[in-house]
């Protein structure tokens, strides 16, 4: 699942993002925390999927464990 999230220097300054698209995972993480379910989310911005809010997700929770999450992605 964390093949969805991308480090690429040149889009959104490196900062991890879905499928190397303008989507990064604190932006999914603070809809998610706003409320908004994935399917609301989903509704809003057709170009995202539910695995890709999932991998988001995926990718928060290694990044709190304290696992090197650049090893993974």
């Amino acid at each position: 699942m964390l093949h969805r999230i991308t480090l690429n220097t040149a889009v959104c300054h490196g900062k991890p993002c879905v499928r190397d698209m303008r989507w990064p995972v604190e932006v999914i993480l603070d809809m998610l925390g706003s409320g908004m379910t994935a399917e609301e989310i989903i509704s809003d911005h057709p170009e995202l999927e539910k695995d890709d809010i999932l991998a988001c997700l995926q990718y928060a929770k290694l990044s709190l464990s304290g696992q090197n999450t650049k090893e993974v992605v």
